[in-house]
C-alpha cells in the first residue's frame, strides 16, 4: 500500500471541504449530483472518444497501482541476477531453463529462456529492449488517459456552470431564487477544476513515475541477463548494476 497516495488524496479533498466549513459555508452547498454527473460523464465521454478501447480498459486496470504499486525492487532484482549468474557458472546456462519455468515475472522468464536456448547476447538485448519499449509505450499511453481527463474536466465543468446559468436565467421572474441558483451552477466548475488538479493529473503523474521506475529496473535486468549470458564475474556484474540502485 502506498500510504502517501492515500494521505495526499485525503489531505487534498479534506482541505477543500474543511476550508468551506471554516469559512462558514455548508457542506451540502457543494454537493450536487447533477453537476457531478455532467463533469464525470462529459469527461469520460471525451476520453473514450479519443482513446482506443484496449488502452482505455488497461488504464482502468492500472489505476490501482496508485495505491498498490507493482512489487518491483531494484535491490531484489540485482540479488536474483547474481543468483542466476552463480547457477549458470556452476551448472551451465541450460540450468536456467528450469528456473525460467518457475519464474513468475514474464519479462524475466523470457530473458532466461533466451539464454538457455543459446541466443547471442546482442540478440537477447535486441529482443528484450524491443519488448521493453513496447511495454513502456503502452503503459505511458494508459497514464496519459488520466492526463487527458485532467485537461477535459475543467472545461466540462464550465459547460456545466453555463447550463446552470441558463436554467437560472429562465427563472428571472423569481429573484429570491437567483442567488442559490447561481451558486449551484458554479458547483460544476468546482468539480471540474478539483477533479483535474486533485485526482486526474496527480494520478497520471504517479502512474508515469511508477512506469518509469519499472522500466529502469527492467533495463537493469536486461544488462544483468547479458552479463549472465557472457559469463561475467559476479563482482563485475554487481559493480556494473549498482548505478541502477541510486
Amino acid at each position: 500500500m502506498d500510504i502517501l497516495s492515500l494521505i495526499g488524496l485525503l489531505v487534498g479533498f479534506g482541505a477543500i471541504i474543511g476550508g468551506q466549513y471554516l469559512e462558514g459555508g455548508h457542506i451540502d452547498t457543494i454537493m450536487n449530483a447533477v453537476a457531478l454527473l455532467i463533469v464525470l460523464g462529459g469527461t469520460l465521454g471525451a476520453v473514450m472518444l479519443q482513446t482506443p478501447l484496449g488502452t482505455f480498459l488497461r488504464s482502468v486496470r492500472i489505476l490501482g497501482w496508485v495505491f498498490v504499486p507493482p512489487k518491483i525492487s531494484a535491490e531484489a532484482t540485482l540479488d536474483r541476477i547474481l543468483e542466476w549468474n552463480q547457477v549458470a557458472r556452476k551448472e551451465g546456462l541450460m540450468r536456467l531453463e528450469s528456473i525460467a519455468m518457475d519464474e513468475e515475472d514474464l519479462f524475466s522468464q523470457k530473458g532466461l529462456q533466451l539464454i538457455a536456448d543459446g541466443a547471442e547476447p546482442e540478440l537477447i538485448r535486441e529482443i528484450m529492449e524491443a519488448d521493453l519499449d513496447i511495454q513502456e509505450s503502452n503503459d505511458l499511453a494508459c497514464a496519459k488517459v488520466y492526463d487527458a481527463m485532467g485537461g477535459y474536466s475543467p472545461t466540462i465543468g464550465i459547460i456545466g456552470a453555463v447550463l446552470g446559468l441558463i436554467h437560472v436565467m429562465g427563472n428571472l421572474a423569481d429573484p429570491s431564487s437567483l442567488g442559490a441558483g447561481i451558486a449551484v451552477a458554479f458547483v460544476a466548475t468546482i468539480y471540474g477544476v478539483a477533479l483535474a488538479n486533485l485526482f486526474f493529473l496527480p494520478i497520471g503523474n504517479k502512474l508515469k513515475s511508477i512506469i518509469t521506475y519499472r522500466s529502469r529496473v527492467q533495463m537493469m535486468l536486461i544488462e544483468g541477463l547479458i552479463s549472465v549470458a557472457d559469463g561475467d564475474n559476479p563482482r563485475n556484474i554487481e559493480s556494473r548494476l549498482q548505478a541502477y540502485l541510486s
